[in-house]
């Protein structure tokens, strides 16, 4: 897996952790209180945090943590919860403003945790500026370090098109992705569907449906990527 993953640090992760570099500062201002807008997706995340907590396989690893709003979030919810994120100037607000927490700087495609020590992973609209390439590569690397029976919940915009569809996100090159494709995609790395949420756009989000999907690993071997 090692192999496989080192091949991803590409431009597109370069890129991507040098826009939330420039704009890491304006983000934690707009963004670091969202969930107290947005009711189901709190939902979604205490249902989440409920089974993790009821498997009690290991933490949770929040991916793409940004500025940590919902890392803390998580921890609130009796989680035993960290954060990643590829920006080190996203890592460095998240520790300013949660010092209790820990955030550390990485990136999904090559994660520094052993197998099987996580019993959820939260990836809240993070894989949205992965190359869909590079997609299964990212779930099978979930795979490796989620425990047997461990989930995920991803978070994504969601589109009708089964090709995933490129769009400007202002702050990277992202990609919007039919449920059913990511669904796919999940169980092809070893995952059940669990459940999805998809809702429409609020007044002054993107004009894109946004989606939460919720998956169990299965307990048998986790799937390789050749």
């Amino acid at each position: 897996m090692a192999r496989v993953s080192a091949m991803i640090e590409s431009s597109a992760l370069h890129d991507t952790r040098a826009a939330y570099d420039a704009v890491a500062g304006l983000y934690a201002e707009l963004f670091s209180d969202v969930l107290t807008t947005l009711p189901l997706e709190r939902a979604m995340l205490a249902a989440f945090a409920e089974l993790v907590s009821a498997q009690g396989a290991g933490p949770v690893a929040d991916l793409g943590c940004g500025p940590g709003h919902v890392t803390a979030h998580l921890d609130g919810l009796g989680v035993e919860a960290f954060g990643v994120d590829l920006s080190p100037e996203m890592v460095a607000l998240a520790r300013e403003a949660h010092p209790h927490l820990r955030f550390d700087e990485g990136s999904m495609t090559a994660l520094d945790l052993a197998d099987g020590v996580l019993g959820g992973i939260l990836a809240y609209f993070s894989v949205i500026h992965t190359p869909p390439r590079d997609l299964p590569v990212v779930f099978a690397e979930f795979a490796r370090v989620l425990a047997p029976g461990g989930h995920v919940l991803l978070g994504f915009f969601a589109g009708d098109d089964p090709v995933p569809q490129p769009f400007d996100h202002k702050v990277a090159l992202a990609y919007r992705w039919a449920p059913d494709s990511i669904a796919d995609l999940v169980r092809q790395a070893g995952f059940a569907e669990v459940a999805r949420v998809q809702r429409e756009p609020h007044d002054g989000e993107r004009p894109f449906r946004q989606a939460l999907l919720l998956a169990r690993k299965a307990c048998g071997e986790p799937v390789q990527i050749p």
